[in-house]
């Protein structure tokens, strides 16, 4: 059945859809408000389905929809198992499911199993019950240290900044590895366990076809008596974990997750077909890749080619290990160059090496101010080198508009908890989260009938789907041709570096017999020879040379 014609199950002929997928992530309160309170909301991504299916997309994620207070953007869950009435409700749910299945896409949800919000009933019931209660036990509480228990059990620091450790009325410590809204859970404790795989089935029951997991190496502790200081192995994810033996670090990477997600593979192996899932892991890629083993979850986001400079060399080699790492575990590659944590790709890789992006960020991105036009060229040159490469590639709402990050927004609008709980030293994520625009003209550009909950700059009007659908040369029609190619032309997983290429070129041919030519270099270079299937920017006259900052993709 052609796509749109009809209820399509691609994964039903091709249960391994998603080892080449393109998936689209959407942040439900960012992409289209049907209601008009400012907030996107699930019939606005409803109405909105036709995009990703004219984009050519595989699947779309959405971030959180759940019950929360929006302290860490909907990644503090009050109820797994429901929308925010906010956002919608179940019925609305299920149409878009239905409708995104009737469009040939697939859906897949976030989990966040690390914590819940401090709102959930679990944690107001631990709140009640007092200290040493079965209701605490779900979480991780611990009197605190000194003489009168007035100092946190450990010296454990929060990612958003300061102590991971909240006191209650009571005088007990509970854990929070992200903001004080997000009670860390305990993942030895049963209940934990037993309610995660009812909220597997839930979803999956509902037509869900995949799970991303959040923050999923962070499940397991050491929770050991007494709990033990980290000293300056500090907070944050790889670079804490290259100072310890790998899987001894009291709560990131520990061995024992891998037996949580071993169970989890039993449930999502149970659909027919089975349901997929994408580990959120920042770790090094060895230990990343045993997230991705067939048993456990198949893939995990590879955060080192997100963070890897515009350098050619660099890229070769991250491109070149992470390819080994994913083979060697049995899963397909992840390739992402935005998402709603990090700086939009369109001004990131136009920040000179070395660039403090906070320190960017509080200046407004005036320091270094980016240059929007080679921002730009870069991001598409980018996005074809990336829809290139064997695997599996992430792509965040927006960029295939070429949207700028926001850094200018001014303090009395941001949301995101980094900013208050640093002591508004860390601006946060605000900027890359900055609603959609569908219009060139309206209050929110087409988010929706009212003023947008984040401000939209006034730029945006240019980067609008209206203004950018069905011309020649704009980024939208860039990523729909080159979607449109990648289904026709990938087969196989794998791919040969052509030998003896310029300095700061990048020169693959992928085993279907095609290849992909970047020059990440300042200067043009020869142009291969070859028929030119598709180009991120326009060539010379007579095409015989590649312009700085633009990749080919070529023929046999």
């Amino acid at each position: 059945m052609s796509k749109g014609a009809g209820v399509t199950d691609i994964s039903s002929r091709n249960p391994d859809w998603w080892r080449q997928a393109v998936i689209y992530q959407v942040y439900p309160r960012s992409f289209a408000d049907a209601d008009g309170d400012g907030l996107g909301d699930i019939r606005g991504i409803t109405e909105r389905l036709t995009h990703l299916s004219a984009l050519g997309v595989d699947a779309l994620w959405l971030s959180p929809f759940y019950p929360s207070e929006l302290a860490d953007g909907g990644y503090d869950v009050a109820d797994y198992r429901d929308i925010d009435p906010r956002l919608g409700t179940l019925d609305d749910f299920d149409a878009m499911v239905a409708e995104a299945h009737r469009l040939g896409l697939k859906v897949i949800v976030d989990i966040v199993p690390n914590h819940t919000s401090h709102q959930h009933p679990w944690f107001q019931e631990a709140l009640r019950a007092g200290p040493g209660s079965a209701a605490r036990d779900r979480y991780v509480f611990r009197p605190g240290r000194g003489a009168h228990g007035e100092l946190p059990p450990t010296d454990w620091q929060s990612v958003f900044g300061g102590s991971a450790w909240r006191r209650v009325a009571d005088g007990d410590w509970y854990l929070h590895l992200f903001a004080p809204q997000q009670p860390d859970l305990d993942w030895d404790n049963e209940d934990v366990r037993a309610d995660f795989r009812t909220t597997l089935r839930f979803w999956s029951d509902r037509g869900v076809d995949g799970f991303r997991i959040d923050v999923a190496h962070a499940l397991a502790k050491d929770l050991t008596e007494p709990l033990r200081d980290v000293g300056d192995i500090g907070a944050t994810g790889e670079r804490a974990l290259e100072r310890v033996p790998p899987g001894s670090h009291p709560y990131w990477d520990r061995d024992e997750v891998h037996e949580i997600y071993r169970d989890w593979r039993k449930i999502f192996d149970a659909y027919t077909p089975p349901r997929t899932a994408v580990a959120e892991a920042w770790v090094p890629g060895p230990r990343r890749a045993l997230y991705a083993r067939p048993d456990e979850l198949g893939q995990a986001f590879n955060f080192e080619y997100l963070e890897a400079p515009w350098d050619a060399d660099e890229l070769r080699r991250v491109i070149t290990d992470s390819l080994a790492t994913a083979r060697a575990a049995g899963a397909s590659a992840t390739w992402v160059l935005s998402n709603h944590d990090v700086i939009r790709h369109a001004s990131r890789l136009m920040l000179p090496p070395g660039t403090d992006d906070n320190a960017w960020l509080l200046s407004g991105g005036q320091a270094p101010a980016v240059d929007a036009a080679a921002g730009l060229r870069r991001a598409r040159a980018a996005a074809l080198l990336m829809l290139a490469l064997p695997g599996s590639s992430y792509v965040y709402q927006g960029e295939e508009l070429g949207l700028p990050e926001v850094a200018d927004l001014p303090a009395a609008v941001l949301q995101d908890p980094v900013w208050e709980q640093t002591g508004q030293l860390r601006k946060g994520r605000d900027g890359c989260r900055v609603p959609l625009p569908w219009t060139t003209t309206g209050p929110s550009y087409g988010f929706g009938p009212g003023a947008a909950w984040l401000p939209q700059p006034a730029a945006f009007a240019g980067y609008a789907v209206e203004a950018q659908a069905g011309t020649a040369g704009s980024t939208l029609e860039l990523y729909r041709t080159a979607l449109r190619l990648r289904r026709k032309l990938l087969d196989g997983e794998t791919l040969s570096w052509a030998p003896d290429v310029p300095p700061g070129v990048l020169h693959f041919a992928r085993s279907e017999g095609w290849r992909c030519v970047a020059n990440l270099s300042g200067a043009p270079v020869p142009l291969p020879p070859g028929e030119i299937l598709l180009t991120s920017g326009p060539l010379s006259e007579n095409a015989t040379v590649l312009p700085p900052d633009t990749t080919a993709w070529l023929g046999a």
